[in-house]
């Protein structure tokens, strides 16, 4: 098949984009248009595969968005819709960047936002259009290797021979233009050192992966003219939705699922002093016989760590949702780039031990921000890496697959459970060689009071077996044996 190169982009006077016209699209932007709209990008815009496109200096949100392009064989002007395909010489894949940055100066009409020199990467092979149905191609997109969008033309909202002949009703649509024709739920954020891939394929016949790298821009812009400017909308728009930008829903406002300190200095120094076999002890005593997280091993079994929950939900994957949840600043990211000094990030995996649920990157950007643990009820990739981490990571077993094979990252700061035990945001996690225990925060301080305690106790009665006595009578501790400990404890609190 025929490459696009240099000739092909220079024989596009113009390129016309379309808004919303995929079904997933619209059901992520909660609007169906009647009727399809456009916008311009300049012709400049467009680039090669393989070309690095730059993040403008100062920008935070680069949008990508796989997309089929066409691009017109022969002049079109007030065509049917019969004979608008005739119209098209191929098909090739394109991305439709933009940044979100700056949509606030452009009123809607993209021009700084979506134009910017490499905006339009396209190719890299031309599919010819009157070898394939146009209803029958598929549209792909990767992110940085993980596959985030992916739908077909069998059922959009204006398919493409409406789109050539709508336009052609007011404007001539000429030999070398490009159309891009709207992009699938999936479009997301990409950042400086990711690398995002396009195809577009019917059948056996494939553009080959569309590829761009993107680079952090250097040169700030000019204060003669709108500089970026962001808000929690535009991070919604360009993520996908709120959840997937890391903003918190009305559902989670309502709930008050936020994180409240709790755990004073005094109490993680406190609970760290004591054996978890002791803290269970006590929270049996208490009426909590289900607080253990079982099943897991650590990373280091020569670590003790005490820290507030935060927690991650995975659900079984269905492809439908993971397109919507499964790419881009997912769920398992948020969670991972939002996790505090000191806390512990607890994953809901099932049990499912048939991937990962974390894997070296993450669980260092974890350390990195100062987690105590991670604690996954799933596996654990690139074990060896996630080993050498100083931070503890408590999990079921290794596993090489990544979570898109049996997990989507679902929600944050939520109730879960994992390895048996239920969790909520907040909770205070114990875990060490012996195991991982789960306290309410309301019972701590009494809880580890008791502790302190019973240990007291525990090293008396060890002390009078090791000097020969019988534990009849003494373990537990009879009346007689009780005075006996009162009179020890107070002679080493005087000597103290």
């Amino acid at each position: 098949m025929e490459q696009v190169n240099g000739d092909t982009l220079a024989a596009a006077r113009k390129v016309v984009a379309v808004h919303i016209n995929y079904p997933s699209r619209a059901a992520q932007r909660g609007r169906t248009p009647a009727q399809p709209s456009y916008f311009l990008k300049p012709s400049s815009s467009l680039s090669l595969s393989g070309n690095a496109v730059e993040r403008p200096a100062g920008c935070e949100l680069l949008g990508y968005e796989g997309e089929i392009a066409l691009v017109i064989g022969k002049a079109a002007r007030r065509v049917g819709i019969d004979d608008a395909w005739s119209h098209v010489a191929a098909v090739t894949a394109s991305n439709d960047l933009g940044v979100y940055d700056l949509r606030w100066a452009d009123k809607g009409s993209n021009l700084r936002s979506k134009g910017g020199d490499g905006f339009t990467p396209v190719g890299p092979a031309l599919i010819p259009a009157d070898a394939v149905n146009p209803a029958g191609l598929r549209i792909r997109t990767w992110h940085n290797g993980q596959l985030v969008q992916d739908d077909t033309t069998e059922d959009l909202l204006f398919p493409f021979a409406r789109l050539v002949a709508d336009l052609s009703q007011l404007l001539t649509l000429e030999e070398g233009d490009i159309i891009l024709t709207g992009t699938p739920a999936g479009a997301s954020v990409a950042k400086p050192g990711d690398v995002l891939e396009v195809e577009v394929s019917a059948g056996e016949l494939t553009t080959g992966r569309l590829v761009t790298r993107v680079e952090e821009g250097t040169t700030p812009f000019a204060d003669f003219g709108a500089g970026p400017k962001v808000d929690d909308l535009q991070r919604e728009e360009a993520y996908g939705s709120r959840e997937a930008a890391g903003l918190p829903t009305a559902e989670a406002a309502e709930s008050g699922a936020a994180v409240a300190p709790s755990l004073s200095p005094e109490l993680k120094a406190k609970l760290e002093s004591v054996a978890t076999a002791t803290l269970s002890s006590q929270l049996r005593k208490r009426g909590l016989n289900n607080v253990s997280i079982d099943g897991l091993q650590s990373t280091r079994p020569d670590r003790r760590v005490v820290g507030l929950a935060r927690t991650l939900r995975y659900v079984p994957n269905r492809e439908d949702l993971f397109k919507t949840h499964g790419g881009g600043f997912n769920a398992q990211k948020r969670a991972i780039d939002s996790v505090n000094e000191g806390e512990i990030l607890v994953m809901e995996a099932r049990g499912e031990k048939g991937t990962g649920t974390v894997g070296d990157i993450l669980a260092l950007r974890a350390q990195v921000r100062g987690a105590a643990a991670i604690i996954t009820d799933g596996g654990v990739r690139d074990y060896t890496a996630v080993a050498g981490l100083d931070m503890p990571t408590y999990f079921a077993n290794p596993h090489p697959a990544v979570l898109g094979r049996r997990h989507i990252p679902w929600d944050t700061d939520i109730t879960i459970a994992c390895g048996g035990a239920t969790v909520q945001p907040g909770d205070i996690i114990v875990a060490d060689s012996d195991g991982i225990l789960v306290i309410p925060p309301a019972i701590a301080e009494e809880l580890v009071e008791d502790c302190i305690t019973q240990e007291q106790e525990e090293t008396f009665i060890f002390e009078m077996v090791k000097q020969g006595n019988s534990v009849d009578g003494l373990y537990p501790m009879n009346t007689e044996w009780q005075a006996r400990y009162e009179a020890w404890e107070a002679g080493s609190q005087a000597n103290d």
